[in-house]
């Protein structure tokens, strides 16, 4: 099974975050992707078309994490296609209207039952009542932590918790087992 990291509006495939949380998911066994958008950094839908295309290119449902524009990414993507899991670090929801050509939505339906939001209470970039709602409405599971938008002052408890979130799907997907490498 394979993990797909989307990076937000102005990062990189090689943002410290996903630096950071790919090992994670690489030490449990999973293969990783971290998807480049820098060529489509004013174009939400150019995003959501690559994601789709690789996840439909899949040998099983991947599990997608998003940070920021790249969590708004994968949940829409995870809309059309089936997911195993979405892991979502200070998401981009309820702000469509921002973006060019989009209209502010008041409800998602991914296709996936597997979801954890992260974000942080001083975000000034996407204001977290977006998470708590999604979280209520899809009685997903949230964290509310004290950092900014970045969330680089706590990797290491998103890193823990991506690894408790990517655990049970070890003995969910035919011939993986999880290994804690070094």
């Amino acid at each position: 099974m394979r993990v797909i990291f989307s990076h937000g509006h102005l990062s990189s495939p090689k943002s410290h975050k996903i630096q950071v949380l790919a090992p994670v998911a690489e030490r449990l066994g999973f293969e990783t992707q971290a998807i480049d958008y820098t060529d489509l950094q004013d174009d939400p839908h150019g995003r959501i078309d690559r994601l789709r295309a690789i996840i439909r290119d899949q040998n099983e449902p991947p599990i997608l994490v998003g940070s920021s524009l790249g969590g708004l990414v994968s949940l829409i993507a995870a809309e059309s296609d089936p997911v195993s899991g979405l892991f979502m670090l200070a998401p981009a929801l309820y702000m469509e209207d921002r973006l060019p050509g989009g209209a502010i939505r008041d409800s998602y339906s991914p296709q996936c039952a597997n979801i954890t939001v992260i974000h942080g209470w001083g975000d000034d970039i996407c204001p977290w009542q977006g998470s708590v709602k999604f979280a209520s409405d899809h009685l997903s599971t949230l964290h509310m932590i004290n950092a900014d938008h970045r969330l680089e002052d706590a990797l290491t408890a998103v890193a823990e918790w991506l690894q408790a979130f990517l655990k049970p799907f070890c003995s969910t997907s035919p011939g993986h087992s999880c290994t804690l490498g070094p």
